[in-house]
C-alpha cells in the first residue's frame, strides 16, 4: 500500500479542516445565510489578490476566467499582444483567435522568461493593441515572469495588462494594485488549496471601461451581470456552494499565516527542492524559476514518461511531466499550496530511487541530504 502524495502544479492538497468544512450540510444560494457567507469571502479575496478591485468568482476552471476576460474586453478585429513562453500563454492565444481578435504574438523560449524591453518594442510598433496577456509563473515551463517591470511599460499605453496568476497567485510575490495589473485571473486548485471549480477574476477601474463597448458574443462569462451582482454580494448565476464554503475556510488560514509568510514558505521550499535537484546531479530547465513549481530536465538515457510513471504507480507521488515538444524532457515537482518540508524530502527521495532503477548513477540520499540540510 502506497500513501499517495500529490506533489503536481495543481490540482494541490486540500487541508483536511477545509475538506470537512465542505463536507458541512450545503445551504441554498439565495438566502441571508449564504450571502453573508460570501460577502466574508469577497472581502478576504481582495486582501489575498492584494488589491482594492472588486474580485469575481465563477464556477469554472480557471480557463473560465482567461475567456472571460477576452470576450468582455474586445470588440471583434481588436488587437492584443499574447506573450506566449508555455502552453498557458499560448492559450490566451488561442482563446483570442477564436473569437476574431486579432493577435500579435511574442514568442518566448520554453524556459525563459518575457523581456519587457520586447514588450514595449511590440507596443510602439502597434500603437492599436487594447490588451496584454501575460503569465505570472507559466505553469508549463516553471518560469515566473516580470511582471512589475511590464506592467510599468504596459501602463504608460492606452492598453490594459491581463495577468494568468492561475498557479503563481500566492506562491510568487504580486502586487497587482502597484505593478498596473488591470486583471487578474487565477483558480482554486492551485495556491487557494482546493479542489478545481472556482475561477476568480478582479477588474480595475480602466479595464471596466473598456467591457462597455465590447461586443464580442457572451452570457455566462458578462462582466456586466457579474460586477452587478459582486456589488450586493451575490452572483448572476448558481454558485458553487461548497467550494466557496471552502475557501472561506482556507482565506482564513492564508490571512492568519499573513501573505509574506505565505510567499516565503513557498521560496523557501522552491529553494530546498532546486538544490536538492542539483545536488543529485540535474539541471533546472526554467532561467527564472517560480516558487510554485520547479522545472528539471530528465537527464539523457532516461525515459521521461517512464520516469513520471513510476514516482506515480510505484511510489505514490504524482509530479507533472513536460507539455508539447518536452514531453518526456523535462519532469516538473511543486511545492504549491497544502505542502511542507516533509512532502518536499518524499518526493526528492522517490525521484533518486526512480532513477536509479532507470539506470541514472546518483547516490541515493544526497538530494535527501541536500534538503534536510537546508529545512533545519
Amino acid at each position: 500500500m502506497n500513501k499517495n502524495r500529490l506533489m503536481s502544479p495543481g490540482p494541490t492538497p486540500v487541508p483536511e479542516k477545509v475538506l470537512l468544512k465542505m463536507a458541512d450540510t450545503i445551504i441554498h444560494h439565495r438566502t441571508p445565510q449564504f450571502q453573508s457567507v460570501l460577502k466574508n469571502v469577497n472581502k478576504k479575496l481582495k486582501e489575498a489578490f492584494c488589491t482594492k478591485n472588486p474580485v469575481l468568482i465563477f464556477a469554472s476552471s480557471g480557463t473560465g476566467a482567461m475567456e472571460t476576460s477576452v470576450v468582455n474586453l474586445f470588440s471583434k478585429g481588436d488587437k492584443a499582444l499574447v506573450i506566449n513562453g508555455g502552453k498557458f500563454g499560448e492559450r490566451f492565444g488561442e482563446i483570442c483567435k477564436a473569437y476574431g481578435v486579432e493577435v500579435v504574438e511574442y514568442k518566448v523560449a520554453w524556459g525563459e522568461e518575457a523581456k519587457p524591453e520586447k514588450v514595449e518594442k511590440l507596443l510602439k510598433e502597434n500603437t492599436d493593441i487594447k490588451a496584454v496577456y501575460s503569465t505570472l509563473c507559466e505553469t508549463s515551463t516553471g518560469v515566473v515572469n516580470d511582471i512589475k517591470s511590464i506592467g510599468k511599460v504596459v501602463s504608460s499605453t492606452g492598453a490594459v495588462l491581463v495577468v494568468d496568476a492561475i498557479s503563481g497567485l500566492l506562491a510568487d510575490e504580486f502586487k497587482p494594485d502597484e505593478w498596473g495589473v488591470d486583471i487578474v485571473v487565477s483558480g482554486s486548485q492551485k495556491g487557494f488549496m482546493l479542489p478545481p471549480g472556482l475561477a476568480f477574476l478582479s477588474i480595475s477601474e480602466k479595464a471596466a471601461k473598456m467591457i462597455e463597448t465590447s461586443d464580442l458574443p457572451k452570457f455566462y462569462f458578462d462582466l456586466k451581470a457579474a460586477i452587478k451582482s459582486n456589488l450586493k454580494d451575490d452572483t448572476p448565476w448558481t454558485p458553487a456552494v461548497s467550494l466557496i464554503s471552502g475557501l472561506d475556510s482556507v482565506l482564513d488560514i492564508v490571512l492568519e499565516e499573513g501573505l509574506e509568510n505565505v510567499v516565503a514558505r513557498h521560496a523557501k521550499l522552491a529553494n530546498v527542492t532546486r538544490e536538492a535537484v542539483k545536488a543529485m546531479g540535474l539541471e533546472l530547465f526554467s532561467e527564472r524559476p517560480s516558487n510554485a513549481v520547479t522545472s528539471v530536465k530528465v537527464p539523457e538515457g532516461v525515459d521521461g514518461g517512464a520516469l513520471v510513471k513510476k514516482m506515480r504507480d510505484e511510489q505514490g507521488i504524482t509530479i507533472a511531466g513536460g507539455q508539447a515538444e518536452f514531453k518526456g524532457k523535462i519532469f516538473r515537482i511543486a511545492h504549491l499550496g497544502y505542502m511542507d518540508g516533509y512532502d518536499t524530502i518524499a518526493a526528492i527521495a522517490g525521484i533518486e530511487i526512480v532513477l536509479t532503477q532507470l539506470g541514472y548513477k546518483v547516490t541515493l540520499g544526497k538530494g535527501v541530504a541536500k534538503a534536510q540540510e537546508l529545512l533545519k
